[in-house]
C-alpha cells in the first residue's frame, strides 16, 4: 500500500494539476491564531476552479483514462457533489461526456454546479451508497467507465496539495484532514511520508458518519446504518479498505466531530477570515477547537477542503438562529 505512488509520480501530476489549478493559497489568519490559542496554518482548497481539493483527483484520474483507453466513450460515477463536479471539470477539458448519479434530495448548488461544468446528472436511491449502486449498474449496459469515489489516481491527485502544503511549510507539527471517502487524507499521508516530514496527521469525521473512526479503532471494517450529517462531505458509511489500511498506518487518530460544532467551525471562518467553508471544509477547525488544550505551543495546519455549502443550509445552520460569537 505504501507504494501506490512515488514522488516523482506525485511532482509529475502537480504538474498536470497545475496546468488547471493554480497553487491554492496557505494563510496564517491572526484571529484564528487567537481562538486556538497557537499558531495555524489554513490550507485554502475553497479556492480552486470548483472551490473544493477534489478538482485535483479528477484531473489525474481523467488524463491517465485518455492516455490509457483514449476510446473511452464517457465517464460515469456517483458523488455527493465535490467528486462530480471534479469529474464533471476534468472530462469536459477532456471533451468526453460524464454522467454523474446522486442521491435524492442532494445539495441544490452542488447539482447545478455540476451541470454547469457539463455533467449529465441523474438522481436516485435515498444515499450515496444507493447512487453509487445505480451507477455501477448503468456502466454495466452503457460502456461508461465507472470511476470510483477511491482510487490511487484519485488520491495521487489529491497529494498534490498536501504537496503544495508541505513544501510551504515543513515544519507543521500537526495536520487535521476530513475524512469522507478518504481520498484526502491518504493523500496527505503519502505526500508527508514522501518527503520525509514528521507531520502528526489527525483525521476528522462525523459522529453522525463515524465509520472511519470506527474502523480505525476496530482495526478492520466498520459499516454504519446511515450518515446523516448535514456536513455532506462527511457522509459516508461504508470505509474503503485500502483507504483504511492506508490511514491506520498513518494518521495517528480520528477525531469526531458533531454538526454543532462543525456548524461553529463555519462561523469562526467566517468572521475570522471571510472565508465560507461547506460542513467537511470546517471540519478540520471544528476538531482542533475540541483539541485545543493539547495544541498549545505547537505549529497547526488546518485543511479547509472545501467552500460548497447551500445558501440555505448556510442560513439555516449557523445564520440567523446561530448564537452570538464569542
Amino acid at each position: 500500500m505504501s507504494a501506490m505512488f512515488d514522488l516523482n509520480e506525485l511532482e509529475r501530476a502537480y504538474a498536470i494539476v497545475r496546468q488547471a489549478v493554480p497553487a491554492t493559497p496557505a494563510h496564517a489568519w491572526p484571529l484564528l491564531a487567537e481562538r486556538l490559542g497557537t499558531q495555524v496554518l489554513v490550507k485554502h482548497e475553497n479556492h480552486t476552479p470548483i472551490g473544493a481539493f477534489k478538482v485535483r483527483g479528477g484531473l489525474v484520474y481523467l488524463d491517465r483514462l485518455r492516455r490509457e483507453r483514449p476510446n473511452t466513450p464517457g465517464i460515469i460515477s456517483a458523488t455527493r457533489g465535490n467528486h462530480g463536479q471534479s469529474l464533471a471539470f476534468a472530462a469536459a477539458r477532456h471533451g468526453i461526456p460524464a454522467v454523474i448519479y446522486v442521491p435524492r434530495g442532494n445539495s441544490v448548488e452542488k447539482n447545478r454546479a455540476m451541470k454547469a461544468f457539463g455533467a449529465e446528472l441523474v438522481e436516485h436511491g435515498e444515499d450515496f451508497q444507493a447512487a453509487a449502486e445505480e451507477a455501477q449498474r448503468r456502466a454495466q449496459f452503457t460502456g461508461l467507465h465507472m470511476v470510483p469515489s477511491f482510487h490511487p489516481d484519485l488520491v495521487l491527485g489529491v497529494a498534490t496539495y498536501a504537496l503544495e502544503l508541505f513544501r510551504s511549510a515543513p515544519d507543521l507539527d500537526i495536520l487535521y484532514v476530513p475524512i469522507g471517502q478518504g481520498s484526502g487524507i491518504s493523500g496527505c499521508i503519502m505526500a508527508r511520508d514522501l518527503l520525509g516530514l514528521k507531520t502528526e496527521i489527525v483525521g476528522v469525521q462525523s459522529t453522525e458518519a463515524p465509520s472511519y473512526a470506527l474502523s480505525f479503532a476496530a482495526g478492520k471494517i466498520v459499516t454504519t446504518e446511515t450518515s446523516n450529517t448535514l456536513a455532506d462531505g462527511m457522509a459516508t458509511r461504508i470505509p474503503d479498505p485500502d483507504a483504511l489500511a492506508l490511514i491506520r498506518k498513518g494518521a495517528s487518530r480520528i477525531v469526531q466531530v458533531t454538526d454543532d460544532e462543525v456548524a461553529a467551525a463555519i462561523r469562526a471562518y467566517w468572521t475570522d477570515t471571510h472565508n465560507l467553508a461547506e460542513g467537511a471544509g470546517a471540519a478540520a477547525l471544528a476538531a482542533a477547537l475540541q483539541e485545543k488544550t493539547r495544541l498549545s505551543g505547537k505549529r497547526v495546519g488546518l485543511v479547509l477542503s472545501g467552500g460548497n455549502i447551500d445558501f440555505d443550509l448556510f442560513r439555516r445552520w449557523v445564520g440567523t438562529g446561530a448564537p452570538a460569537m464569542a
